[in-house]
């Protein structure tokens, strides 16, 4: 990889490693493998290095050099570690402990039982496999912030983007075929007696649990909520602005130990127990049945949609109207629609659409839009309908066809060269330790030292 292609490659290599697939860092013994390197009180393992390794060959990467990714491992433990230190970064390792306890709960409900998942997983017990997830969120939550707190007046210019350009041009990759997408997306409406079934059930609950049956193990039976179910229904330390709006305001107006009546959010209907409440953090327990749509409420909402369509087509309404108008994904409706790619751009690679999409998109020209269609969204049955905005075939990089791409590149360039200038200030001051099995490495920053002051 030569040194142009490097600074663009160190964010790209940032954001592989706090947003890695949780499955692939959890691999057998990788809680007692070798040491690579100590950054304050901060540790790289020598599995870290292979997995970051492993997982840029997944993604097509044709160089993997070990000792650029240990220094950009390295680069990025220092971030945890000095932002740990940061007073203004909120410390939120209790809330983040107690989220990992969740993600474990929730991927316990994906296998018949722990002993399963455990040996799934290649860990030896519940208690190194939590830490292990906790280790990653902590990583996660204080590289990001610290990441964000350096580079947040990151800014670029025109002129310094035309500057990126003619620097580079001859290395940026071609871009492969690609779509503008915009949707319009509904969450099929229960009907009266649907809704009233499930408010039924959870007063029959609530009933059950007054006349001697725990909470908890009510929970445990009925509870669709795969998070918390199987500790029976409990969140632990909620910060407030956490949950969505209902619930929060539900479990706030409650005395400790009291239940709620039924309340509906976005997920469905709950009962909630407020287990305890401390200034701007609480405990609480609850049970949900989810709002799952039938077919024929699933039916009615794709009539809608297509009724709806039917005026786009006629010219009384424009598409972007009617996403504002109609559409329930709050990430889109307000800008007509446009489906954001993985850029951050409205522009997709046509081969990263999901497969059930591709297909209603099959045969259609620039500015058609599709049939109502059924799909899932966060879990929840969703219908949709597509408009094809724009076709993009491939092409090599040019500033007039891709001017916000190249600005976003560049941006990149500029918050790279702060966050290695920032690394580059602490080097003096932080204790750093790298094993001997890379002497031979020849990394960019000064992180070989005899001896530092802590």
């Amino acid at each position: 990889m030569t040194n142009k292609l490097k600074i663009t490659f160190l964010l790209g290599i940032f954001m592989m490693i706090f947003s890695s697939n949780m499955k692939a860092q959890l691999k057998p013994g990788e809680l007692v493998d070798g040491i690579a390197a100590v950054i304050g009180d901060e540790i790289v393992l020598e599995s870290d290095v292979n997995e970051q390794m492993n997982y840029a060959k997944q993604q097509g990467a044709s160089e993997t050099d070990k000792c650029e990714f240990l220094e950009n491992l390295i680069s990025n433990k220092l971030l945890v570690y000095e932002a740990k230190k940061d007073t203004l970064i909120e410390n939120r390792s209790a809330a983040i402990k107690e989220q990992a306890n969740a993600k474990y709960r929730q991927l316990l409900g994906q296998f018949p039982d722990e002993k399963t998942m455990l040996a799934a997983y290649k860990f030896r017990n519940g208690f190194e496999m939590k830490n292990a997830i906790e280790k990653i969120d902590i990583d996660q939550y204080y590289g990001q912030a610290k990441y964000q707190r350096i580079t947040e007046k990151a800014d670029v210019t025109p002129n310094e983007v035309t500057d990126f350009y003619n620097l580079y041009k001859m290395q940026l990759p071609e871009v492969k075929d690609e779509v503008s997408l915009a949707q319009i997306m509904m969450y099929p409406k229960l009907t009266e007696a649907h809704k009233e079934d499930l408010i039924k059930r959870l007063k029959k609950i609530k009933q059950d649990i007054a006349g001697g049956e725990t909470f908890e193990s009510q929970a445990r039976i009925y509870s669709e909520d795969e998070g918390s179910a199987a500790n029976g229904g409990l969140y632990k330390n909620i910060y407030k602005g956490q949950m969505v709006k209902p619930f929060e305001a539900a479990a706030l107006n409650l005395q400790e130990n009291e239940i709620s009546d039924p309340i509906e959010s976005e997920f469905g209907y709950h009962i909630i127990q407020l287990i305890k409440k401390s200034g701007k953090v609480y405990d609480a327990r609850h049970i949900l049945l989810k709002a799952t749509p039938t077919d024929e409420e699933i039916k009615m909402a794709k009539a809608k949609l297509d009724s709806i369509k039917g005026l786009i087509v006629a010219g009384k309404m424009t598409f972007k109207d009617a996403a504002f108008k109609f559409s329930d994904d709050k990430r889109t409706k307000f800008n007509a629609g446009l489906i954001p790619g993985a850029d951050g751009s409205d522009k997709i690679e046509r081969e990263s659409i999901p497969g059930a999409i591709s297909y209603e998109l099959a045969g259609l020209n620039k500015g058609d839009i599709t049939a109502p269609f059924e799909d899932d969204d966060n879990k929840r049955k969703v219908v949709k309908i597509i408009k094809q905005e724009d076709v993009i075939p491939a092409h090599q990089i040019t500033l007039e066809t891709d001017y916000n791409r190249i600005k976003q590149m560049a941006l990149n360039k500029k918050r790279n060269e702060m966050i290695e200038k920032f690394v580059n200030s602490k080097l003096p001051t932080t204790f750093i330790s790298i094993d001997g099995r890379y002497d031979n490495c020849k990394f960019k920053a000064n992180w070989k030292k005899d001896s530092v002051k802590k």
